[in-house]
């Protein structure tokens, strides 16, 4: 786990004495993770499933105001939510910056912490404007499966030093249930896109060949001389093929019904 200089790890500096307990701190855990293992996230958007793990998140670390979880897949832009306004802000900073926690803690697979950004000198240009928003301490989290860095969980607070080594701890205790749970939800999307992406393709397909036979019978020719023909028109048109062949279909009908029509 690495921490910022003056991080503090004595638990004494979580507030004051009597205000939480560390079995109340277990007992937040043991809810989050109960609160997890439930989740459907085979009922709910990507987004909406990523957004309930950073809540329980919030709810399972102690001194947490709000956080961010990044999702990184590849031929895609990363999936980033958030479950306050200023996290959305602060991570907002990171990512046009391309320096902050959680970048360091996805490229390094480690639990980074900080109580001070606006004097971190690891992320100088981050920490610095993030402190003028009044935000000044992070637990950055990386999501890690056997198959690698899935992204990383930004916990933040307000106030300084609001994050003990212990809090650390327990973020590390939740994500790795955490990081299950978000495997799960980015393998179900991804096999709802294929599913879909299947679905045009093979509606596409559907239409591509009805067009053709179409063409076959106005003017004869083979199938590979009516695709050509497809073809060369979706160039000079600059149409995609299906939509060329869906446009060919419904002039077809069109017809169809005109001549029904008529007598």
């Amino acid at each position: 786990m690495e921490m910022s200089p003056d991080q503090s790890a004595d638990p004494a500096a979580e507030g004051a004495a009597g205000q939480t307990t560390p079995t109340q701190y277990m007992d937040d855990l043991q809810d989050s993770l109960a609160r997890l293992s439930t989740l459907a996230t085979g009922l709910l958007p990507l987004e909406d499933s990523l957004t309930r793990v950073a809540e329980y998140a919030v709810r399972a670390i102690p001194g947490a105001e709000g956080a961010g979880l990044t999702l990184l897949e590849e031929n895609r832009s990363d999936t980033i939510v958030s479950t306050a306004d200023f996290v959305a802000r602060v991570d907002d900073i990171q990512y046009s910056l391309g320096q902050g926690p959680c970048i360091s803690a996805a490229r390094d697979r480690q639990t980074v912490m900080s109580g001070s950004l606006g004097g971190d000198q690891r992320w100088p240009q981050f920490g610095s404007r993030v402190a003028r928003l009044g935000v000044h301490s992070v637990v950055s989290l990386p999501l890690v499966t056997d198959e690698g860095v899935l992204g990383a969980m930004n916990v933040y607070a307000h106030d300084k030093n609001a994050f003990t080594a212990d809090a650390g701890r327990l973020g590390e205790l939740f994500t790795v249930p955490a990081a299950i749970a978000v495997q799960n939800a980015q393998v179900l999307a991804q096999t709802k896109r294929l599913a879909s992406q299947l679905q045009v393709a093979l509606s596409s397909r559907g239409v591509i060949e009805r067009a053709i036979g179409i063409m076959m019978s106005r003017s004869g020719g083979t199938e590979a001389e009516a695709l050509d023909r497809l073809r060369t028109l979706s160039q000079h048109q600059h149409e995609k093929l299906p939509v060329v062949a869906q446009s060919i279909v419904r002039e077809a009908v069109r017809r169809a019904q005109a001549r029904r029509t008529d007598r």
